[in-house]
Parts: structure tokens; C-alpha cells; sequence
């Protein structure tokens, strides 16, 4: 038997580990070189690992789900092409056997059985009674075999066992749960969740955007735009005034090394947009968003968003960002208190748009009104400098003409 041990790769600049979430081979399975083995996950991205060689699978390094350092043993080939004797083997697990599904029992009925209606107080004694009360059972709904129409224990019994008790009613109790494995893109969430949290002091300042002149503007650059211009949501404009406020307050488009102690004030806008996957959350980057018009904008974020929903989203385009913002769209709610990507220092969240009544000039007015939520590592930004630039944010978006000015 030649053997060769395929080793985790390198997958990643940085990465020291990776998660296998999937295996499309087990051990016996003959391979042919190139035919894809597993697919494993880092923080990053996930990658599809390919057989380097080929041959019969003699050992896999870890179950789904278990993370497996860089340079470890991932698989073992036997390249003969001889399937080895295997001194652990796995047995087919065996189906489990059938079982009869219960037939409903009818409670034994006599012919001398008086059935109580549901307006009568239903005979039973203070036994059965407490033994329905405790079952959640309507007397009333049992059929009667005992002398005179009592109903006994053995009804009661049968009544339970026939399955209309449960059925007889709109609410029931639920009982037991579902455990799951925390995998895969849950895994790398709840770690970066947490240590965010752990290591960030927050702080959240909200403020109310008034979006009607906006909302005009996007409705009439929609209907003007060319076949060729992708279609504008309100994240293009929000990239705008987001880019006009980082140049002025530098502070909050920053990356913070708490180990090294050192804040990285960036000059470029790699706007980072959280966004749900059937994967799970992820954070695509818009890169250089600073050099982007609206339709650039729209663009990218379209194409990103499609990449990152069907899996083909690369590593790179997942990492670098100076700045999230973040929203749920029309799940939004009204208003919100977003973790913040670290190492990043700052993560805007707008939330969804209500009509409601204001008072604008002395007048009573009904205006499309937002709240536009937002959260800052309050070891870098001071409350003051992240108010100043929210209410610039605020003007920029209220006076949408700002947003194409220099």
C-alpha cells in the first residue's frame, strides 16, 4: 500500500484553522485527482478542498462540524488503488423498526350508556373530576359507560388513549426541544458576536432623519435612469453621506489593534455591508467607496449581494472594511442598537421609513420619517464627535442635492 497524507492547506493569509463543514467522501470511496473532498470554512470564506491525488480513502481527519489545524492530517489516500483492511470500520446504521401507529379506542360503550349533553353537569365522582382537571380534559366530551351515565376512571383512561383529548382542543402543551450543533457560518457569528461585546465598549446614538425630499429624488432618478444603470435603493445615497462625513471625521472610519493599542485612521471608505445570507450573516466590502458615484454604488452592492447569497463571494471581498452599515430593510423596525465589526470602531444601522405627522414651519405636515441608529467604540469616538457626524449624516440625506457636491 503507498500511502500519501494530504494535509489542511494554507487557505488564507493569516488563517491558523479551518472548520470542515462538509464531506463529499468517506472512507473506501475510490477518488480521482481534482474531485472535490470537503468543504471547509474559515472567517473568511469557505473553500472547496479537492483531492490532490487519486486513490481509495483509508482515513478522514475529523467528523463535520470539528476544526482542524493548518498542516494537520486531513485525508489519507491509499494511491495503489488497493482498498486497505481498516481496523476501525463504521457500520451502516440500522434502520430503526417500524412501529404500528396506534389505533384510536373507543370507550366501551353498553347499550344502557346515557351520554351527557353539553348543557348537563356531567356525573362523575370527585376522583374523576380531579383526574380530568389535572389531564385538562372537558368532562363534558367523554363518553359515559358507569350506571346512571357516571363517567368512571375507565373512561377517562380511554378517552385520554383514543387522541381526542388532544384533539378536542385549540391550545396544547408542547413538550421536549431541538438540539443543534453550533457549525459552520453560526460558529464564526457567535465568536465574532461575542468577542465584539466582550472587548468593545458600546455606545448607541439614534437620530430622526426626515427622508421625503430623498425619497422624491431616488423615485425620480429611477424612473429616468437608462437600461444600463442598475436600479437605486437608499444604500447608494446613505454610501454618499457616510463617505462626506469620514473625511471629516476621520476617527470614525477606523480600525482599533487593542492588543497593540493602535487606532488606524483610514483614508480610503472599504464600507463594509452586513447582509443575510441563507448562510448566515455576512459582511461583503464595497472598496474605495469615496471614488464611486449613486450608480457605481448600486452596482457593486448588487453584484456583492448576489455573490454573497449564492456562495461565490471570494475571501477578499469579505475582509478590509473601515466602516459597516447595516439594516434590515423593511424588517427594520424603528430604531436599533448594532454590535459593532471589530476591529472596526464604528457601524450605522438606518431603520425603516414611517409616514407620520411633524410639525415643519409652524405647520402640521405628514412626512416620511426614519431613525437612523447607530454605534461607536467608545475607546475612539467620543459621544460628541459621533453626534456631529450623525446630524451631519442627517443633513446630507435631508438636502440630498449635498450628496453630489464635493
Amino acid at each position: 500500500m503507498a500511502e500519501f497524507i494530504f494535509k489542511m492547506p494554507d487557505i488564507g493569509e493569516g488563517v491558523t484553522e479551518a472548520e470542515i463543514i462538509t464531506w463529499h467522501v468517506k472512507i473506501g470511496d475510490k477518488v480521482e485527482e481534482d474531485v472535490p473532498i470537503c468543504d471547509a470554512m474559515t472567517d473568511k470564506a469557505t473553500v472547496e478542498l479537492t483531492a490532490p491525488v487519486a486513490g481509495t480513502i483509508t482515513k478522514v481527519g475529523c467528523d463535520d462540524g470539528e476544526v482542524m489545524a493548518i498542516g494537520a492530517a486531513l485525508v489519507v489516500f491509499d494511491t495503489d488503488g488497493q482498498r486497505p483492511v481498516q481496523k476501525e470500520t463504521q457500520e451502516e446504521p440500522k434502520p430503526a423498526p417500524k412501529k404500528e401507529r396506534a389505533k384510536p379506542v373507543s370507550a366501551p360503550v353498553s347499550a344502557s350508556v346515557v351520554t351527557s349533553s353539553p348543557s348537563a353537569k356531567p356525573l362523575a365522582s370527585p376522583a374523576v373530576r380531579k383526574a380530568a382537571m389535572d389531564a385538562d380534559i372537558d368532562l363534558s366530551l367523554v363518553p359515559a359507560s358507569g350506571n346512571a351515565g357516571n363517567i368512571t376512571h375507565k373512561d377517562l383512561k380511554a378517552y385520554k388513549k383514543s387522541g381526542a383529548a388532544s384533539s378536542s382542543k385549540g391550545y396544547v402543551k408542547r413538550t421536549g426541544g431541538t438540539d443543534i450543533k453550533i457549525t459552520g457560518m453560526r460558529r464564526v457569528i457567535s465568536n465574532r458576536m461575542s468577542e465584539a461585546k466582550r472587548r468593545i465598549p458600546h455606545f448607541t446614538f439614534v437620530e430622526q432623519i426626515d427622508m421625503t425630499n430623498l425619497e422624491d429624488l431616488r423615485t425620480h432618478l429611477n424612473k429616468t435612469r437608462s437600461e444600463h444603470q442598475s436600479k437605486l435603493t437608499l444604500f447608494p445615497f446613505f454610501t454618499r453621506a457616510i463617505v462626506k462625513a469620514a473625511k471629516l471625521w476621520p476617527q470614525c472610519n477606523a480600525t482599533f489593534d487593542d492588543d497593540a493599542g493602535v487606532v488606524t485612521q483610514h483614508n480610503a471608505v472599504h464600507l463594509g455591508m452586513a447582509a443575510q445570507t441563507p448562510n448566515g450573516l455576512m459582511v461583503p466590502v464595497l472598496r474605495h467607496a469615496e471614488s464611486l458615484d449613486v450608480w457605481q454604488i448600486a452596482r457593486k452592492i448588487s453584484r456583492l449581494g448576489e455573490a454573497a447569497k449564492t456562495g461565490s463571494i471570494t475571501a477578499s471581498e469579505l475582509s478590509g472594511s473601515t466602516i459597516t452599515l447595516t439594516s434590515l430593510g423593511k424588517l427594520a423596525g424603528v430604531t436599533a442598537t448594532p454590535v459593532i465589526n471589530r476591529p472596526e470602531v464604528g457601524i450605522l444601522c438606518p431603520n425603516k421609513i414611517i409616514e407620520m405627522p411633524v410639525v415643519k414651519n409652524g405647520q402640521i405636515t405628514v412626512r416620511k420619517m426614519m431613525n437612523f441608529s447607530s454605534s461607536f467604540d467608545h475607546r475612539v469616538v467620543d459621544g460628541f464627535h459621533a453626534a456631529e457626524m450623525i446630524g451631519y449624516i442627517k443633513d446630507c440625506l435631508e438636502h440630498p442635492a449635498t450628496l453630489f457636491l464635493d
